[in-house]
């Protein structure tokens, strides 16, 4: 049994394989699945926990659906009103869209792993569309929120060596952009000789990035969450200046001093250049209010000017 360190949070365990309504055979290519999700894609365990879940609760319907326990051969024989009929059910349930949208991809990943392995295959979610979700936009520090939190996280520190940790972890997050458990997953044998941080983020996908300062070790995400808590107070800064605000600050300022959108993406490792693209709103918004404030025509539309 591993030993669990204090303080920090336990990790959650992946459901378990007699948790799901499934006959034998369609049991063990679900335990196929999961391994190779683990292995192959390196997901995380609250990935796994949270991709179980999807999955239980999409046979459990079917149990209850078709009056049986579902093989691989039911897979094969699905249609798009079984689809439809299970999301209309978590619907009900009042499961938040973004949820929805979670189970069907995890259902659509898991079918194409059965389709990919020759066990089971169907066509029946090519019909459906994913529920559309409001797109979010990041809520980045302005320069000198970013720069400050830096500079004052060592002064609230109890400690010479605590400032030092509070100062490389938010250097890192605004510094280098990264995930707040990129952060902290990062380990001493890890810590860069040179100026290059090699990161592997979300996927096992793998990035390098120019790096300031060192870090030491793993550590706890709510330390860090309690230190901004903590400069929130003593800089006056808004609720969402956030551990992962940094990250998105690190991206809006590239942009906003002219930095490309590839180059961005790469360094924030995301898989999709339209999820970099938010920035752009942000940009979008900070240009449409300085335009409000400074352009003599804005004025002159709110009745500012004198005659």
């Amino acid at each position: 049994m591993t030993e669990k360190r204090a303080g920090f949070p336990t990790l959650p365990e992946p459901v378990p394989l007699a948790r799901f309504s499934a006959a034998d055979d369609l049991r063990a290519a679900i335990g196929l699945w999961t391994a190779w999700l683990a292995g192959e894609r390196r997901a995380s365990a609250h990935t796994l926990a949270a991709y179980g879940r999807d999955l239980a609760f999409f046979l459990d319907f079917l149990t209850e659906h078709l009056g049986e326990l579902p093989s691989l051969a039911t897979i094969n024989a699905l249609h798009p009103a079984d689809f439809r009929a299970y999301l209309a059910r978590r619907a009900q349930d009042q499961i938040e869209r973004s949820s929805l949208a979670r189970g069907l991809s995890v259902l659509r990943g898991f079918v194409r792993f059965l389709q990919r392995r020759g066990l089971a295959s169907t066509t029946a979610l090519v019909a459906l569309r994913s529920p559309k979700l409001p797109q979010s936009i990041p809520k980045p520090l302005t320069i000198d929120d970013a720069t400050g939190s830096v500079a004052a996280a060592g002064v609230l520190a109890t400690s010479g060596w605590q400032g030092k940790r509070d100062t490389a972890i938010l250097v890192l997050l605004y510094g280098c952009g990264l995930r707040l458990s990129e952060a902290l997953g990062l380990t001493r044998a890890e810590v860069p000789l040179g100026e290059i941080l090699a990161i592997t983020g979300k996927g096992g996908k793998q990035r390098l990035l120019p790096v300031l300062p060192a870090v030491r070790g793993p550590l706890n995400p709510r330390m860090v969450q309690r230190q901004m808590e903590l400069l929130r107070g003593f800089l006056g800064l808004p609720q969402t200046a956030t551990p992962h605000a940094l990250r998105h600050s690190f991206a809006t300022h590239l942009l906003g001093a002219g930095g490309d959108l590839r180059a961005i993406q790469e360094l924030l490792g995301h898989a999709s250049l339209s999820t970099t693209q938010r920035y752009t709103q942000v940009e979008t918004e900070r240009l449409l209010a300085i335009y409000a404030v400074a352009h003599p025509r804005a004025r002159l539309d709110r009745g500012d000017q004198k005659g």
